[in-house]
Order: C-alpha cells, then sequence, then structure tokens
C-alpha cells in the first residue's frame, strides 16, 4: 500500500490518493472488477482537478465579495429584465466575445451584477479577472517605472471575462485615457469585458478629459456589447431607512 500511495505522490494523482483506501475497502464489498475499480479512481482524479481547477481560477479572479444572482432582488430593481440577466448568465456572449455595460447611480446593484455574472463565468471554467478601473489604470502606470508595462497588461488582456467596475467614480489622471484604450483595443473582439458606470455615455468625455480618445473607446465597446440601465434606486439607502424605522 506504501509502494502504491508512493507513486500516486510522485504522479502527482492527489485524486486518486485521498480516495485509495476508501475505494478499495468498496471493491472489496461490491466485488468490484480491476476495470471498475480503477475507473472509479480515475473518476476521483477527475473531480479532483476540476475542483483544484476552480478554486484556483476564483482565486484569481480577485473578486471582492462572493454575490449570486440568486441573491439580487430584481422586484426592488424593475427597470433590470430577470430573463435578460439569465440569459447572459449562459455566458454566450463570452463565447461571441461581446462585452456588457451596466450603468446606473451608486448603490443600485451594477457591482452585485458584475460578480454574480463573474461566478457563472467561473463554473463554466472561463478566467476572470476583476477589478476597479482607477486601481488598473494605477498599476497600469506604476508599471512603466520598472519596464513592466507590457507583462502587466496581459493580466488584463488574458483573462476570458475582464470586470472593469465603478468607471467614472473617480476622476481619473489625464494619463489615463491611454492606457484604458490600451485594454479595451486589445481585448476588442478578442475577450469579453464588463463595466459598471455611474455615468450616461455622453458623460464619458468628463472621464477621460480627452474626447477624442472617449469616442474611440466608446466606439469600441458599444458596438459589440449588450447595454443595461438601472434606473432604480439604491439598495444601500434602502437598507439606512430600513435600519432607521427599526431603531
Amino acid at each position: 500500500m506504501n509502494t502504491i500511495k508512493n507513486y500516486l505522490k510522485e504522479f502527482k494523482l492527489a485524486g486518486m490518493l485521498n480516495t485509495l483506501e476508501e475505494r478499495l475497502s468498496y471493491a472489496n464489498d461490491n466485488h468490484l472488477s480491476h476495470n471498475q475499480f480503477l475507473e472509479i479512481l480515475c473518476e476521483d482524479e477527475s473531480t479532483n482537478r476540476k475542483d483544484n481547477g476552480h478554486k484556483k481560477r476564483y482565486a484569481r479572479a480577485k473578486l471582492p465579495a462572493h454575490k449570486t444572482i440568486e441573491d439580487f432582488d430584481f422586484s426592488f430593481q424593475p427597470s433590470i429584465d430577470k430573463k435578460q440577466i439569465n440569459d447572459v448568465a449562459t455566458c454566450q456572449y463570452i463565447k461571441d466575445k461581446r462585452s456588457l455595460i451596466f450603468i446606473g447611480n451608486p448603490g443600485t446593484g451594477k457591482t452585485h451584477l458584475a460578480i454574480a455574472l463573474g461566478i457563472k463565468a467561473l463554473s463554466k471554467n472561463y478566467k476572470v479577472f476583476f477589478t476597479s478601473v482607477s486601481e488598473m489604470l494605477y498599476q497600469l502606470h506604476t508599471s512603466k517605472a520598472d519596464n513592466s508595462y507590457y507583462k502587466k497588461l496581459q493580466d488584463y488582456l488574458s483573462p476570458d471575462l475582464l470586470i472593469l467596475d465603478e468607471l467614472g467614480f473617480k476622476k481619473l489622471p489625464s494619463y489615463s485615457a491611454d492606457d484604458f484604450f490600451d485594454v479595451i483595443s486589445k481585448r476588442y473582439e478578442k475577450g469579453s469585458c464588463i463595466i459598471t458606470t455611474n455615468k450616461n455615455f455622453d458623460q464619458w468625455g468628463e472621464i477621460f478629459t480627452d474626447n477624442v480618445l472617449s469616442s474611440a473607446i466608446q466606439d469600441r465597446i458599444i458596438h459589440y456589447a449588450n447595454i443595461f440601465k438601472i434606473n432604480g434606486q439604491s439598495y444601500r439607502a434602502k437598507e439606512i431607512k430600513k435600519n432607521e424605522k427599526n431603531a
């Protein structure tokens, strides 16, 4: 038994190693053939690798919270069509290299939906990466100091789905439009994005302080995107009022 376990460790077959003794007992009790026993062990290894792969992808995604579509209160935000959200939750937009844009005031659930769709994508074995727009632009800018810009850029180009949160929430430095355009243009028709923003498209020029680049960014995003406008109230304001009422 120890020799077999050592071989499994050497071959990095952790799934088989973890269930070996349990499966041997099961095989003896149920008079399984060698083929049946080996098939069960292989299934254990496959399941273990899938689970580990999902855990690694989830960790690399850098999601700030665990939020699901099932947790989203569509009755509070009637401007969001639940059927449309369930449609994009199939992740067909990722296969089609399309993007999603959620526009609405702070607290209306944009980030919740972005995270929930990111989790759906992870469950379908897609690579996902979540970042605020300001953090991404800061990381890209500082990477120029040690000439690691193009290496850092790959962090935002390699995922199947890049989630860019809070576009327009913070005033962006003048240099940021070039870097944002770099990411969007290189992902255009090659990878999907989810963008959340509190600014309508006619206000994007204010975000980037460069109307020409702003128009170029919009053109590439809108051309291949599904747009969701949330006109409802803030969930956070709702909770504050609820707490004040119960106090």
